[in-house]
């Protein structure tokens, strides 16, 4: 019986360790995607914006934008709408393609997703509800959710890239 508790805390001690990753990576991850998602977001409403005001009010816009700025012609209010939002569009094109391209949203969806089911598998051993042979295997799928995450137990580390 007391092979068994060895091994439980021993498979215990490697949940904790995976949880201790997956919230180190989560800790770098969330910023990474909120700023690509607010970059995304912000420059589609910032380009549409710019191009609003003269889609809208036309020549009338312009003129009022020209006698606000003190600019010399309206086609220099048009130059710079016209700059602003292309700028604008192409920061939120390269947000988006950055977080598409690096699957930021889904790395850190399964890597959330992994964590919950290794606090739930932990508890379930901690309660004795699992046989130890279900728990490594559980164990065994949750880590192989997240194979881009650093694992770390102990003085050995394993990179699982």
């Amino acid at each position: 019986m007391k092979q068994a508790d060895a091994a439980r805390k021993k498979l215990t001690d490697r949940i904790e360790a995976q949880e201790t990753s997956i919230g180190d990576y989560l800790k770098r991850a969330r910023p990474r995607r909120n700023r690509l998602m607010n970059l995304s977001v912000w420059g589609s409403v910032l380009a549409a914006i710019l191009t609003a005001g003269p889609a809208f009010g036309g020549t009338k816009f312009t003129a009022a934008v020209q006698g606000v700025f003190f600019l010399p012609e309206s086609s220099v209010v048009w130059q710079i709408l016209c700059l602003s939002a292309v700028l604008s569009s192409g920061v939120a094109a390269l947000a988006t393609n950055l977080a598409s391209s690096h699957s930021v949203q889904a790395k850190v969806t399964a890597a959330e997703t992994s964590n919950a089911q290794l606090e739930s598998l932990k508890v379930a051993i901690e309660l004795g509800c699992l046989e130890l042979e279900d728990a490594v295997t559980l164990f065994q799928q949750y880590v192989a959710q997240v194979p881009f995450i650093e694992f770390k137990f102990g003085e050995a580390q394993r990179d699982y890239r």
